[in-house]
């Protein structure tokens, strides 16, 4: 059965449905960025508001400004954007139908629909899931970089933008040309900071092109920083045919782990959806929330991807089975990392470390490797290299996180320990292959991109425990480096 705002009363009672009436749903929300993990996160705690008899008018408007938004924009609508989204465990599979979503602007050039629903002064809250690596950070300077090309063709076009910072700002600057009071641009990317990152890059932009503009969104628009989590998949065959055997015809299911956390600064101006009566925790200390997350769960996925995947091991909880990767992983965990993470009220870092393992360890899931492997370039700095830092600054062990350096160098080199070949799994894939066959001859070559490591590469300690772990990962192999590491 395709999805369809007639088909739910014909679904299987394995599928829960929306519990409310769609079409008394107005629009409240834009959001960029209609992946998986927004359609398992943020479209589902709506979809719990909304059943609640609550918030009607929050329902969310999807946008997109890549072309692969333009192909799930065309699937979404076909199915009244409706989502599947399918929770798994040891227990089975729990399938529901969300409602939170009523339409999907065109994805055009120049953003025009984009920028005019913006624009509009039913839009209250702008969010976004643009990856870690969309927000134009330079690792180098840790803040907004003006000089990139995107952002320096954008600014030469800046009354038909091609990037969301610069939609947003020229959707700002419509509101207050019309008196129109600012939306809150909200981020929900894996960012330490994510709404100090966020007001970077708009304001940066911003900067480039009109400095009144740029004052006025300094301090009057609010960007409330985040953290959000929960273990999403990509979709593949497995997951369509999860969703066939509920009877659903989803080209694009969601499938996901039952875990999920959002946590929140209270700071909406216009006004926000009740989310505390769905779970989600306001809080002015987000950024210690933050820390335990990145860098345990989203520094922890890095810890077993790269060396599982080179070790022939496709999916994550396989990797946990593996008693070097695991061990690997909780030795760096335990002596490197957790040591510059603080509690939070819910957790101490030591017993969020045993629930990301066992969230890790889910079998049903299926998260693999390879996915986990994507984009290191962008995620390493975020997620591998401010605890780094932090070690060198406290004197504490960064032998491990030397190691996962040079695990990921090892993968970009194109190839994995039985000789099969890695497709490209960066958006400087090739950049990486190349720097990596350099490494070879010259680890230091690895550590000169700044704009991953910053200046760690002139740090003695950093450097050698690199080259050192470089070195034994190519002679010796993986196993062998992870064996001496723990041993």
């Amino acid at each position: 059965m395709t999805l369809s705002d007639t088909a739910p009363g014909n679904l299987s009672p394995q599928v829960a449905r929306p519990g409310y009436d769609r079409s008394a749903l107005t629009h409240g929300i834009v959001h960029v960025g209609l992946g998986n993990f927004h359609r398992a996160h943020q479209a589902v705690y709506l979809d719990d508001l909304f059943a609640l008899g609550e918030g009607h008018d929050w329902a969310i408007t999807g946008a997109g400004v890549r072309a692969p938004d333009a192909a799930m924009r065309e699937v979404l609508l076909a199915q009244d954007c409706l989502s599947t989204v399918i929770e798994l465990d040891e227990t089975g599979a729990r399938a529901r139908i969300v409602g939170s979503m009523i339409d999907f602007l065109p994805v055009e050039e120049g953003n025009g629909a984009l920028i005019a629903k913006m624009a509009d002064a039913a839009t209250r809250i702008v969010s976004l899931t643009v990856t870690e690596g969309g927000y134009f950070v330079s690792a180098e300077t840790g803040t907004f970089d003006p000089t990139h090309p995107e952002i320096r063709a954008d600014a030469a076009r800046s009354e038909a933008p091609h990037t969301v910072f610069g939609a947003i700002v020229a959707a700002l600057k419509q509101r207050r040309a019309a008196g129109i009071d600012p939306f809150t641009v909200m981020s929900c990317d894996n960012l330490p900071g994510n709404g100090e990152v966020t007001r970077d890059a708009v304001v940066g932009f911003a900067q480039l092109v009109d400095l009144e503009l740029a004052d006025w969104i300094e301090g009057q628009v609010a960007f409330p920083n985040g953290m959000v989590d929960r273990i999403t998949p990509a979709t593949g065959a497995r997951e369509r045919a999860l969703a066939g055997k509920l009877g659903l015809d989803d080209p694009v299911p969601v499938t996901c782990e039952p875990f999920r956390q959002w946590v929140l600064e209270d700071n909406f101006p216009l006004g926000r959806p009740a989310l505390e009566k769905v779970g989600v925790t306001f809080t002015s200390d987000v950024h210690t929330y933050e820390r335990m997350k990145i860098r345990i769960l989203n520094g922890g996925h890095a810890l077993i991807a790269y060396p599982a995947a080179l070790l022939g091991v496709e999916l994550a909880h396989e990797a946990m089975a593996h008693p070097l990767v695991h061990g690997f992983f909780r030795k760096v965990e335990a002596q490197e990392i957790l040591p510059h993470v603080h509690p939070v009220p819910e957790f101490d870092p030591e017993s969020y470390l045993d629930l990301i393992d066992a969230r890790f360890s889910n079998p049903a899931v299926e998260d693999t490797t390879r996915r986990l492997c994507l984009d290191g370039s962008n995620r390493q700095p975020k997620f591998i290299v401010p605890s780094i830092r932090d070690g060198l600054e406290a004197g504490t062990p960064v032998e491990g996180l030397a190691l996962i350096s040079a695990l990921w160098a090892r993968y970009c080199q194109g190839v994995l320990e039985d000789g099969t070949p890695v497709a490209p799994n960066d958006p400087n894939w090739q950049a990486l292959v190349i720097r990596a066959g350099e490494a070879k001859l010259r680890p230091a070559a690895w550590l000169e991109m700044r704009d991953v490591y910053g200046g760690l590469g002139e740090n003695p300690r950093f450097a050698g425990a690199f080259a050192k772990w470089f070195e034994i990962v190519n002679h010796d192999g993986v196993a062998a480096a992870l064996e001496a590491f723990i041993d």
